[in-house]
């Protein structure tokens, strides 16, 4: 894979992190997700990650409530046992926590400090294109094998 580690990755990818307030409505987190494109806030607390809010928590814990979402507090619906990686770790290993855990992001953390914060779609794109590069690679090679033969 091009990055072999995801403190590589958000390197190149920026190490811009959305956060909300565990106090905050979850009308505002939506808005944030939706206004910044992505699927996930860091939940925190005077400078720490308190939780996770995804848009899957959204859809699992209010679009199914009989209450509206405005009546909802971050807090209330935040994945608090939030699964983390290093930046050392390689991308191949948060593939496979990802797939094994049914998450599709990760926070980043060193030292207790969040740095980054992974999607499964970072970590699954640059691989798919590592492998189409590897089909080319290797169709030319057979291409060229059978004409000089």
């Amino acid at each position: 894979m091009v990055h072999t580690t995801v403190g590589s990755m958000i390197e190149k990818k920026g190490t811009r992190v959305w956060s909300i307030e565990p106090d905050s409505s979850v009308v505002d987190a939506i808005s944030v997700m939706a206004r910044e494109d992505i699927g996930a806030l860091v939940v925190m607390r005077h400078g720490k990650m308190v939780g996770i809010i995804s848009e899957r928590d959204y859809v699992r814990k209010i679009a199914l409530a009989e209450r509206p979402p405005c009546d909802f507090k971050v807090r209330q619906i935040m994945t608090r046992d939030v699964i983390t990686v290093d930046p050392e770790q390689s991308v191949a290993d948060c593939m496979m926590l990802m797939m094994e855990r049914r998450v599709r992001h990760l926070p980043i953390v060193d030292q207790s400090n969040v740095v980054g914060m992974v999607s499964i779609r970072d970590i699954v794109t640059p691989a798919l294109s590592d492998r189409g590069r590897l089909i080319e690679h290797f169709e030319k090679f057979i291409t060229e094998s059978v004409w000089r033969s």
